[in-house]
């Protein structure tokens, strides 16, 4: 009931400032990868925290296992924090990369939607990072794309994909998807031009 009513809240404040909810995502889904795009502004974290919140979705962030111990933990659990450590397990063993430590998180945790940002920063960039695609395929998990257009002032999840192994073909139709949303500066958003051709 509690969780009903935030819900409620997040939507009708979200309603208020004339944005339309966009409600794409799968009562039933679990586990996923999920892309927050375009990151253009701050304003971006407010409506999508307000649009996942209505959706009812609990999104996880992952951050430096040493941010988990007091005085920073609680507050960092309680915004979605959850901790990784990359370092070794035993003497003689590799550094896990981010992409392992990551896809192992959806084997320990039955219910997990990990947030990620793949442009990295609020600047234009023209190529993103594309590990979550490889998490998300060694998982087994789909991608979740989650977005703010603030020209059609349109804020959720738009679409579910579930990768292929087609590396090409799916980065081309997350891209695909992206290229259509209007950020709120446009000057500083680029879809990943290694998978996305306008003509």
């Amino acid at each position: 009931m509690v969780h009903w009513v935030f819900e409620k809240l997040a939507e009708q404040s979200l309603n208020l400032m004339g944005w339309k909810l966009d409600n794409h995502w799968p009562q039933d889904l679990a586990q996923c990868v999920m892309i927050a795009a375009p990151h253009t502004s701050n304003w971006d974290a407010l409506y999508a925290r307000l649009a996942l919140k209505a959706l009812g979705v609990n999104v996880r962030l992952t951050i430096k296992d040493s941010y988990m111990k007091l005085p920073f933990g609680p507050f960092v659990r309680a915004m979605g924090g959850i901790g990784i450590d990359r370092s070794p397990k035993a003497e003689g063993e590799q550094r896990l990369s981010m992409v392992e430590v990551m896809t192992n998180l959806f084997k320990e945790h039955a219910k997990l939607v990990m947030l990620v940002t793949p442009e990295g920063t609020r600047s234009k960039q023209e190529q993103w990072k594309t590990g979550f695609y490889h998490v998300a395929l060694n998982a087994g998990v789909p991608i979740a794309l989650a977005y703010m257009d603030y020209e059609k002032k349109k804020t959720g999840v738009g679409k579910i994909v579930y990768p292929t192994g087609d590396y090409e073909k799916d980065m081309a139709e997350i891209m695909q998807f992206y290229a259509q949303i209007s950020p709120k500066f446009p000057e500083d958003f680029s879809v990943d031009r290694r998978y996305y051709s306008a003509e």
